[in-house]
């Protein structure tokens, strides 16, 4: 499945480029330990979550997006020292950040904090038809300053629009979001969902309870048997 990015020529040069998951892991992943001793186990080795696919593949999945310059955050108050190009055929701020008032998180579970900032995003994006793209926080990095919002955007249709991601910075924070962090993870999507509920047959559960076997046979058996 292919997503297009696309930006204005006169930001090409400037802007860091989307750049697929796979290849920019957070730096932690492969420095972590795969084992180590559990002290509530009384020391028991223990493998740790570099050994959880289903962990590592949503940190894979789809495409991350970039902050486009470096932005400072500093006494409640937020800055940046960049000067794109003046775009006469676009209309599209040349700031890279929006701002949220506090109101429009009234009544929600958002109300309250520091700060509400919508990262700008200067790439429209497209998908092949039945897809959308869901917007998240980057998975793999919950030590970034900032936790972004997600939402889901037919960007099958809407592929000549900007999409942009606000984002609550976290509480205290004071410091500058450099230039190329990831800012929003964008995974494609079916738009047709439909779920079946039932009861397992005897065949089903002979089934699960093989599948149980495996993984308990050895270390590793979900990555070696069952992921494609």
């Amino acid at each position: 499945m292919k997503i297009i990015a696309r930006c204005h020529p006169l930001l090409e040069p400037i802007l860091p480029k989307p750049v697929p998951a796979t290849h920019a892991l957070p730096y932690w992943l492969g420095e972590m330990p795969s084992q180590v001793e559990a002290a509530t186990l009384g020391g028991a080795t223990v493998r740790t979550l570099k050994h959880c696919p289903p962990i590592i593949d949503a940190i894979r999945l789809g495409v991350l997006i970039l902050c486009p310059t470096d932005i400072t955050v500093r006494g409640g108050e937020v800055s940046w020292d960049w000067d794109p190009p003046i775009l006469k055929d676009a209309n599209i701020s040349r700031a890279p950040i929006g701002v949220h008032v506090p109101e429009q998180a009234e009544g929600s579970p958002y109300a309250g904090q520091q700060l509400v900032l919508k990262f700008m995003n200067f790439w429209t994006l497209e998908t092949p038809p039945g897809w959308s793209l869901l917007f998240m926080h980057p998975q793999g990095y919950p030590d970034l300053p900032f936790t972004t919002l997600s939402g889901l955007v037919d960007c099958d249709t809407y592929k000549d629009g900007y999409v942009h991601f606000p984002a609550l910075i976290k509480s205290g924070f004071e410091g500058v979001i450099l230039k190329g962090t990831p800012v929003a993870q964008a995974v494609p999507v079916q738009k047709e969902t439909a779920v079946e509920i039932g009861v397992m047959s005897p065949a089903h559960i002979a089934g699960n309870r093989a599948v149980q076997d495996d993984l308990s046979r050895a270390p590793g058996q979900y990555r070696k048997l069952f992921r494609r």
